[in-house]
């Protein structure tokens, strides 16, 4: 389909019946009974949800809440207001203790001491990559802000190895999330459904064996703003709907733009079909009202992450010759 603004439109209906017929086709060929499903009071978990009971009834879905210290309060308040709305049965087992057994936050602020002495549990932090990519090139290093209430008392860009450690140190919290939502699924012969999406999925926005270790995507093949359509056909939660996205794994607020994506997703994903179909840059530019070096400053960026994440989408490497 040539690039124009009607790319992303999707018939929701029709979109919704072919994914619950995914849901449905998926536990009776594995021989499973309904589904979990992790929920962060965001877009993408809702709309998973809503698509799971949509396809198999309320009493087929168990949802699992898992907040920590540094999420957002809104968060649980939502997600526990929209499996409400579904009448759905669900959980909220808080994750702090096993982090905190783990190691997760003294590793984190371990390498933040060395970077601001003074910093206490009074601190709140945020990551954040360079400003808009459309308007200025750069290279994917994460900068840091720490704050004392909102206000920024001390701002730097990361050396690479240490946003690897805070990174690192961050992801413990979905891989400990995935690891409550299989005991509950391995207990009730469920499946766990997964809530990545397609500019997600490209680009590398996930954790493997986190919210990356799933047995079944219904999103992956829809870019943002098509889960954003869906999720309004389909009566997702509105204070879900009008929340900005964000990755809720600091305790400061930063959304997924800032944090990852470098551009409104209204731009990110036009741009993104066009650099999947191999879209000249010049054609691009012009259809969308952009100078060709900004696209091709798009299409830079989603080389790199999409090269920088191929092995998330990969199985392990192995030489089993079975089925």
């Amino acid at each position: 389909m040539p690039l124009n603004k009607e790319v992303m439109n999707i018939d929701p209906e029709k979109e919704a019946d072919r994914i619950c017929h995914f849901l449905k086709e998926y536990l009776h060929e594995h021989k499973r009974e309904g589904y979990i499903v992790g929920l962060s009071g965001g877009i993408d978990s809702a709309l998973t949800l809503t698509l799971c009971v949509k396809a198999l009834g309320s009493k087929n879905v168990f949802g699992v809440i898992l907040p920590e210290k540094d999420s957002n309060p809104i968060s649980e308040r939502l997600a526990r207001e929209h499996a409400k709305s579904l009448g759905i049965e669900y959980v909220v087992e808080d994750i702090t203790s096993v982090l905190e057994a783990f190691g997760t936050y003294e590793k984190r602020d371990e390498i933040i001491r060395k970077i601001y002495p003074a910093y206490s549990s009074n601190h709140r932090i945020r990551l954040y990559l360079p400003e808009n990519i459309l308007e200025k090139d750069s290279i994917n290093f994460f900068s840091i802000d720490i704050m004392e209430g909102d206000d920024i008392v001390f701002s730097t860009r990361l050396r690479r190895k240490d946003s690897q450690v805070i990174l690192a140190a961050t992801d413990t919290k979905q891989r400990t999330r995935m690891m409550h939502l299989y005991y509950h699924a391995e207990s009730m012969n469920h499946a766990v459904c997964g809530t990545t999406n397609r500019t997600e999925m490209i680009q590398g926005y996930f954790v493997k064996y986190g919210d990356g270790g799933v047995d079944i995507e219904p999103l992956a093949h829809l870019y943002k703003t098509q889960v954003y359509s869906l999720s309004r056909h389909l009566g997702v939660h509105q204070g879900i709907i009008d929340r900005p996205p964000s990755p809720d794994t600091f305790n400061s607020h930063v959304s997924d733009e800032a944090f990852f994506f470098r551009m409104p997703y209204e731009k990110l994903d036009m741009l993104l079909y066009a650099w999947e179909n191999d879209m000249d840059e010049r054609g691009t530019a012009s259809i969308m009202g952009l100078g060709t070096e900004q696209v091709k400053r798009a299409f830079t960026d989603f080389e790199r992450k999409h090269t920088a994440s191929r092995h998330l989408r990969m199985l392990p490497p192995n030489m089993f010759e079975g089925d």
